[in-house]
């Protein structure tokens, strides 16, 4: 590493960061962006400006960030306020550089002489400040200050990185440092290993040795026996306070914990209504206490992540996997998945196929592109993003016939013959190529924008733990938080006004039942089902692009019975009927989208009340009738003006908020498994 880079780590390695000090408020006055260090290549909407809108501060605090990367300083979250009437929560947050404010200096008490370490903070007045708003009905975040003036310099683009907010070990680098050092790789050959893996150049990893170091010192601070027991009282202790947690364990011969699942009442009730289609990502690991980790995840109605359940394992074994399925079906009553997603994992595969026979195992797309550059890149060279593009366009047939015709050329073209990778991916395309999966329902989840939006969410239970009891916690604080984000996002969904596109009967009949987030999918195809011109056979009619002199998809329609079906199984993937049966209901006039073709799993309200009534344990069920028909009715007039909007949004947030806080009585209480034991 270059001398200047090394000394530049140990002059901004300010533990000090971690600290918010108070920031004068003369500094908090709006001001006008400095055109600092600022690129004339740096577009405009790059930069913080007034009035500038984000949907959430965690959005307008990853815009500064990135924003500050480009510019050579990094940011850290300052002072919050609010919390000003119950229920409104923050109202205002200041961001500021990481050079803000000034460290005091240690004064010794007992005549000790303190350590005073060097800081990084020089008084730096550079922030972004933002407030919440209601203007438009829905809250947003909105930019009420900014300044960029440093008094200090900024780094040049490539020593910003070095910076402590930039670097960062990523999980998977975690996994490969842990394994390198149980195997007593030296830390200056973990780095070159790492560097050679991910084709960069020596010293330009996101991370530095000292970095390695510090992740290795943490690994040798757990008792892991310690924390296992301190995970199982945190079990227990948070069963005696909610009898609906779930969860489950087994301990080995030396009386030490092996494997433990867990669930909340709200993920249960989620799965009963969106367990249809699964990911169970197993891809993750706390590397402190070298655990693998799996985490359940699902799809709503709203096209929002839902969390269904969580393991932790001793190993990756069939054996472990087969426990961890057994443990998700007992909490889940039996239930299996229509489809299950996951990783590459022969030992998983397998356990899939014992434990969950009748679910349709597929492998997540995104799990194995993310390997692509460490696979094909030193391989391909400059053809690595044509081949890239080769290979999704190949994904993404319909005909499994076109897919192996286009696969031998791609191997062929690239001269991939011998290619390990190449092999193992041919050899299970039946598991992850679209052509072979179409018709088997995935809600979405093979989608580029879906997956981002799950691993997202996954990633908000992987932060540094420094106690696994506390995970336990950490993840229930993960779910809650995005179960109130889903409820705002629901909320801002239903509260937007849809446009009608095509003024086909149909759309509007559409809009009235499906969540927006499923109106929209089925709109797009509604509009592109005009391009498509109709030939009548003897069966049904075939579908064809009307720019298109051969091909087309073959329509079914029995008007009689209600069914339609397309060789495309866009419905049978996605839930949303396609453009070509679409093109075929409009034109034997059909006003209503048949109802089995609007699933309950995509509209507003995605059950009977009937049935809700069922699902709910209550000793009043009149009254939740009631209150059903109350929430209806408030959506019903809420909707009619702006003003009336402001109202109920403000309201149902403090009748939330006072909700939330009345105590639950236990209604039953439940033996814990028979094989728990006293720790």
């Amino acid at each position: 590493m270059p001398e200047g880079a090394r000394q530049m780590i140990e002059d901004y390695d300010d533990p000090s960061d971690q600290r918010s000090l108070s920031l004068d408020d003369t500094s908090s006055t709006d001001e006008s962006p400095d055109k600092t260090r600022l690129s004339l290549e740096m577009l405009n909407d790059a930069i913080p400006y007034i009035d500038q809108r984000f949907p959430t501060h965690d959005a307008a605090y990853e815009f500064y960030s990135e924003f500050a990367r480009r510019c050579g300083f990094s940011i850290r979250r300052h002072r919050t306020e609010g919390k000003d009437g119950v229920g409104k929560g923050l109202t205002r947050r200041y961001f500021v550089c990481h050079r803000a404010g000034n460290t005091p200096i240690k004064t010794s008490t007992d005549g000790k002489p303190q350590r005073n370490r060097k800081s990084s903070r020089c008084g730096c007045t550079a922030f972004m400040r933002i407030s919440k708003t209601t203007d438009l009905g829905a809250p947003e975040w909105r930019v009420t200050g900014f300044a960029n003036h440093h008094n200090h310099e900024l780094l040049e683009p490539n020593q910003v990185r070095f910076l402590p907010a930039y670097r960062t070990i990523s999980d998977s680098d975690k996994n490969q440092i842990f394994m390198f050092n149980k195997s007593r790789i030296s830390v200056q050959q973990m780095m070159r290993l790492l560097e050679l893996e991910k084709c960069v150049e020596p010293g330009y990893l996101p991370f530095t040795e000292k970095d390695v170091r510090n992740l290795l010192q943490s690994f040798k601070k757990v008792d892991q026996e310690e924390e296992g027991i301190g995970l199982l009282r945190m079990c227990k202790n948070i069963k005696d306070k909610d009898p609906n947690f779930r969860f489950e364990y087994t301990i080995d011969t030396n009386n030490r914990l092996e494997n433990i699942a867990w669930s909340y009442a709200s993920s249960v009730q989620s799965y009963e209504r969106f367990g249809d289609a699964v990911v169970f990502d197993t891809t993750h690991r706390l590397t402190a206490f070298d655990m693998p980790l799996g985490i359940w995840v699902g799809i709503n109605n709203y096209g929002l992540p839902c969390f269904f359940s969580c393991v932790l394992l001793r190993e990756e074994s069939l054996r472990s996997f087969s426990w961890a399925l057994k443990a998700f079906l007992k909490f889940m009553k039996g239930k299996a998945p229509q489809t299950i997603l996951t990783d590459q994992n022969l030992c998983l595969k397998e356990a899939i196929a014992m434990e969950m026979p009748n679910s349709k195992h597929a492998l997540c797309i995104w799990l194995i592109a993310a390997r692509f550059l460490s696979w094909f890149h030193a391989v391909l060279g400059e053809c690595y993003n044509e081949w890239k593009a080769q290979f999704y366009r190949l994904y993404n047939l319909e005909s499994a016939e076109d897919f192996e015709l286009g696969w031998r050329d791609m191997v062929n073209s690239f001269g991939l013959h011998n290619n390990t990778h190449i092999a193992n991916l041919f050899a299970l395309r039946s598991l992850w190529a679209l052509p072979y999966l179409r018709t088997h329902f995935f809600a979405g989840m093979t989608t580029t924008a879906l997956s981002k939006s799950i691993n997202a969410f996954i990633q908000r239970f992987l932060s540094a733990q420094t106690r696994l009891a506390h995970f336990v916690e950490q993840v229930a604080a993960a779910v809650d938080f995005k179960d109130q984000a889903g409820e705002q996002q629901t909320m801002q969904q239903n509260l937007q006004n849809i446009s009608l596109k095509t003024g086909a009967p149909m759309e509007s009949h559409a809009a009235s039942v499906l969540t927006p987030f499923a109106f929209n999918k089925l709109q797009e195809q509604l509009i592109l089902a005009a391009h498509y011109a109709l030939f009548p056979l003897e069966d049904g009619f075939l579908v064809r692009h009307h720019t298109k002199l051969e091909g087309g998809r073959k329509v079914y329609w029995a008007s009689r019975e209600g069914i339609i079906s397309c060789s495309c199984h866009h419905f049978e993937f996605s839930g949303i009927l396609c453009r070509h049966t679409l093109r075929v209901l409009s034109t034997g006039n059909c006003f209503q989208i048949p109802d089995r073709y609007l699933p309950l799993r995509w509209r507003r309200v995605n059950t009977s009340p009937a049935k809700l009534l069922q699902s709910i344990p209550s000793e009043h069920p009149e009254r939740v009738q009631l209150l059903q028909i109350m929430v209806s009715t408030l959506v019903t007039e809420s909707s009619k003006s702006k003003e009336r909007l402001e109202i109920a949004t403000e309201q149902i947030s403090i009748l939330l908020s006072q909700i939330r806080e009345c105590p639950i009585p236990g209604q039953f209480t439940r033996d814990i498994s028979s094989n728990n034991r006293n720790f």
